[in-house]
């Protein structure tokens, strides 16, 4: 965060100081009572210079521990109020002018990139005292600063957070510090001068007190459940103690000491290696953490809580070093935790037999957390998850959840190299360990699943719906993105999942060795140290000896590129020619990779396997010897992430012969899904043309009748393209009749295969039932449930055979053992309406899946979710009705996402013309943006496109855009998003 010149703020510091006596300013704004953490949620700007003046010389206090009784907090004016408010019109001139210089010095400042400068000083070492007592809970920190030899000349600043926590003492080498001569205090930041710091290392230590039960942000110190936990990336350490918080200041955490009550809080973690643990007075205990690698501090972590674990161990290979494993959870969920463990044990072998990494440390822990913003994090030796990652058995993971934690798992252990122990450099070099991190993790459950056409397609379709519409929206940035006002607002689909498919191209034009060689030059150069995206990308040119120049324009390219291609065939010189053109956002051409195969027309056998063709210029023409006339497959694996498009005479004709013959997977499912749409958009259109259906129905059928194994390839060419990936073809999309559209194809399809589709959903249920093996994970058993599900979901789909189908969807219910099958056959029934047989059976299901989650919260966040997206008429009304449901709470952000953020996503229900949908959401991001920015932040991306619909939609969402905009006060968070909408 920017601050205003040091002149400007001395003028609204003395501006302030006449005002006080007429304000009733009696000291700090301290976040100690219920009305102060409402206000201090926001994490807006706050008063100038005195947020964190120490407890003696407010309070009068003397012992630090002993100052846990504090000022009532101060309600400033509105005109110092968070972003805004207005001053009284009889207000001295000077008032006046004090206001406009405090509104503009509280107005959020854009951080660029361009600005980047290192530190004067860094910290090269640290020691922490957790002192953790319910309600106050005192943090000691012992900085030893040195001069930065790569920085230039200043003092050294300290990030802080003025609502997170009070200072109760600062030393600089054993001596007390004097406010204002021996340190000053603006806002969030504490400067100790240069000339404080000659001389070589300095001890700076510090004494702040910090209640982390009021901590709804979930960053930095906070409790959840029975444990209290930590959260810091991205500047969440700043809300524990003053420290430079960014991610090239790279320390040794020497020494991080936690004392808790023992009976409360029996499990201490920390970062590293534990190295001492002992009894204390009054019933408590401590454990002290050492963690011998330099790490940035959003790599920090403690975990205090009643804990229950499983244990095992792993020899690493070929060190042999013998390392402990843990994972950890509340208590009563012990036999939910063998999957993630399993999953990290397979994690750790195939970093090792993949890239040749081993891990470092003697302890590994993982610990589950119910209260978490993001999925998981990576703290070095100490990940924290949130419990949808971690938790999970046969009757409360569906195979969906199955598959995630072991991505997860594996992506939070990959980033141990790939994050930790090279680490980026600033905020903006975010993809660096995030983009390379997700490949790593998908390739690694491509080889778990032991099919990677089944995982490309996963990965596509999440990349269509997420990733493709923030790039067409008002928050469209490149990968490295060039400027932010809240960086939580750039954990985005395009810094995770684009930039995994820039890592995936470099995999592309180097190939597998020449990938590894780079990898290995990257860690060989870097291990230690926090580096950009541009280092990473002369690791891998130097190490293959190529220029990448002009690859290097992805990082800087915002939008998603448009590939376009056309053909001929010369039967004189038996020579076929493919153009190819792009455009995109970039001032100059992009370096795509497009991956090739030709097909002949005549015996649908390929003649040229898969080739990489550069696209280096803004049209080429490729040449290939070939003795009949071919048919391209263009993009194959979907080499490049772009949108294609084809100039063919008869493109769904080409789309049903590449539908039936293509030897690539990827590029298989892809012709079916682009005829589905084709039909689709007909349909929208109200122009159904009978060889577009015909085409369709024979794809259909010719993808029911396989007799494979690989179900799961099966069930996605069954399944029609999704809503969202259908609206990202449109330039102003209609939600209910695109809905509508696509509800009347899956009709036409299974009404026209209704007899083919119960054959084989009877075939796979027999199957299933005949098995005496349980619940089993192995791809082919995932695959045919989720094939099943698919047929009963076509099932269900017919108005005219309601009765038959809940009936049987009531059926799978009742006789399934599985989360997975139980969730899909719900998932069926809850849109159902009709008589009352019907509407019977759906309450009913909903009742028993309700009573069978017994408080599990992770089924009940699935009970909810069900019935967010749920196909009625009335869903708003319902979703309003579950917001007063006790088992709901804006606290938790899964609850949260799971009604709420999940309703937005149904897009016909949400979308309703009278704009109910959009004011409920506006309403809900507004209450969860005084408790957790982060989590409202997301919300209101949910109205920010809506220049994509048509006028009267779009002026509605607008309409409460502006609402939220005008909101006192608003978090950074949120205002960042919002505002971008209305540009």
């Amino acid at each position: 965060m920017k601050f205003a010149p040091a002149a400007k703020a001395a003028f609204l510091a003395a501006a302030l100081s006449l005002l006080r006596p007429a304000m009733g300013f009696a000291g700090p704004r301290i976040a100690s009572s219920a009305a102060a953490r409402a206000a201090a949620s926001s994490r807006g700007p706050r008063p100038p210079a005195r947020a964190f003046a120490p407890a003696s010389s407010r309070a009068g206090g003397t012992s630090p521990v002993a100052a846990t009784v504090v000022p009532p907090p101060v309600v400033l004016p509105p005109v110092f109020s968070i972003r805004g408010g207005t001053a009284s019109a009889s207000g001295s001139a000077l008032f006046s002018t004090a206001a406009a210089e405090a509104e503009e010095a509280t107005k959020p400042r854009e951080i660029l990139r361009s600005d980047y400068e290192p530190l004067p000083y860094r910290v090269s070492n640290v020691a922490m005292d957790f002192d953790i007592r319910d309600g106050a809970t005192v943090v000691e920190t012992e900085l030893t600063i040195v001069p930065n030899e790569a920085g230039g000349e200043g003092d050294m600043v300290l990030d802080g957070e003025a609502d997170a926590f009070t200072l109760l003492s600062i030393q600089l080498n054993g001596k007390d510090l004097a406010e204002g001569t021996d340190y000053t205090l603006e806002g969030d930041e504490l400067t100790i001068p240069s000339k404080l710091l000659a001389g070589g290392a300095s001890k700076l230590t510090t004494k702040v007190q910090i209640e982390p039960e009021a901590n709804t942000q979930l960053s930095g110190l906070y409790k959840s459940g029975t444990m209290y936990c930590t959260q810091c990336e991205a500047m969440g350490f700043r809300r524990i103690t003053f420290y430079p918080d960014r991610p090239d200041n790279m320390a040794v955490f020497d020494r991080v000491r936690i004392e808790a009550d023992k009976a409360s809080y029996p499990v201490l973690l920390g970062n590293g290696n534990k190295v001492e643990e002992g009894e204390g007075e009054d019933g408590r205990h401590f454990a002290t953490w050492t963690d011998p690698f330099p790490k940035p501090s959003y790599l920090f972590c403690i975990v205090a809580g009643n804990l229950e674990s499983v244990k095992s161990s792993y020899t690493t290979r070929p060190s042999g070093r013998k390392v402990h494993l843990e994972v950890f959870s509340e208590p009563g969920n012990t036999s939910k935790l063998g999957h993630a463990m399993d999953s990290l044990i397979k994690s750790m072998a195939w970093d090792e037999n993949t890239f040749g990494l081993e891990y470092d440390l003697d302890i590994y822990n993982v610990v589950a957390v119910s209260d978490f913003n993001m999925g998981a994090m990576e703290n070095k030796g100490l990940n924290v998850f949130n419990t949808a990652y971690v938790l999970a058995d046969p009757k409360s993971a569906s195979d969906t959840d199955y598959e995630r934690i072991e991505s997860v798992i594996g992506h939070e252990y990959f980033h141990n190299w790939t994050g930790n122990r090279v680490t980026c450099r600033d905020w903006f070099q975010l993809t660096l360990k995030e983009g390379l991190t997700v490949y790593r993790d998908q390739e690694f459950s491509g080889d778990m699943m032991n099919s990677h056409a089944v995982k490309r397609i996963e990965d596509v379709r999440g990349l269509r719906a997420r990733q493709f519409a923030e790039d067409a929206g008002p928050m469209s940035h490149p990968i490295r993105p060039e400027s932010y006002i809240s960086m939580d607002n750039f954990y985005t689909s395009t810094v995770y999942s684009k930039g995994a498919e820039v890592i995936r191209m470099y995999r592309t034009l180097l190939g597998k060795d020449g990938f590894r060689k780079g990898m290995d030059l990257y860690f060989e150069r870097h291990d230690g140290d926090a580096v950009t995206c541009d280092d990473f990308l002369s690791a891998m040119a130097d190490a293959n000896d190529v220029d990448l120049t002009q690859f290097a324009r992805w990082y800087s390219t915002n939008g998603t590129p448009t590939v376009k291609y056309e053909s001929k065939y010369d039967d004189v010189t038996k020579t076929f020619y493919l153009t190819l053109s792009q455009e995109s956002n970039s001032d100059e051409p992009l370096h795509i990779p497009v991956s090739v195969g030709l097909i002949d027309k005549a015996t649908g056998k390929e003649v040229v396997p898969t080739t990489v063709l550069n696209l280096k210029e803004e049209k080429q023409t490729f040449e290939f010897s070939v003795t009949g006339d071919v048919l391209p497959s263009v993009l194959r694996g979907f080499s490049a992430p772009v949108k294609l498009v084809g100039s063919s005479a008869d493109e769904e004709k080409d789309l049903a012969f590449l539908a039936a013959n293509d030897s690539d997977g990827f590029n298989r499912w892809e012709s079916g899904q682009k005829l589905y749409t084709s039909l689709i958009f007909q349909t929208l259109r109200g122009e159904e043309e009978s060889n577009t259906q015909d085409r369709v129905y024979e794809a259909f059928e010719r993808s029911l009748a396989l007799d494979s194994n690989d179900y799961s390839i099966q069930a996605y060419a069954l399944t029609l393209p999704t809503e969202s990936t259908l609206a990202e073809e449109l330039a102003v999309v209609d939600p209910v009749a695109l809905h509508n559209a696509r509800g009347e194809v899956k009709k036409s399809i299974a009404r026209r295969f209704g007899s083919e589709i119960r054959a084989k959903y009877d075939a796979i249920t027999l199957a299933m039932q005949s098995s005496t093996d349980g619940i089993q994970l192995d791809a082919t058993s995932i695959g045919r449930r989720r094939l099943r599900n698919v047929l009963l979901d076509y099932l269900c789909a017919i108005p005219e055979d309601k009765a038959a189908a809940s009936e049987l969807a009531m059926t799978q219910f009742e006789s399934s053992y599985g989360m997975t099958d139980k969730y899909a056959a719900l998932s069926c029934l809850v849109s159902m309406d009709g008589d009352e047989k019907v509407v019977a059976r759906r309450e009913a299901v909903l009742q028993k899946f309700y009573d069978d989650a017994n408080n599990d919260a992770l089924v009940l966040d699935k009970w909810f979710m069900a019935q967010a997206l749920a196909d009625l008429p009335d869903v708003l009304d319902r979703v309003k009705a579950l917001t007063e449901h006790p088992k709901f709470t804006l606290s938790n952000p899964n609850r949260c996402r799971s009604l709420i953020s999940v309703f937005s996503m149904n897009a016909a229900r949400f979308h309703a013309e009278d704009g109910e949908g959009y004011k409920f959401l506006g309403e809900m991001t507004g209450k969860v943006d005084k408790l957790n920015p982060q989590l409202s932040s997301r919300m209101g991306g949910g109205l920010i496109q809506w220049r994509r619909y048509s006028e009267e939609r779009g002026a509605l969402m607008k309409a409460e855009l502006q609402k939220l905009s005008e909101m006192k006060p608003i978090s950074n968070d949120l205002f960042e998003v919002v505002s971008s909408g209305l540009k």
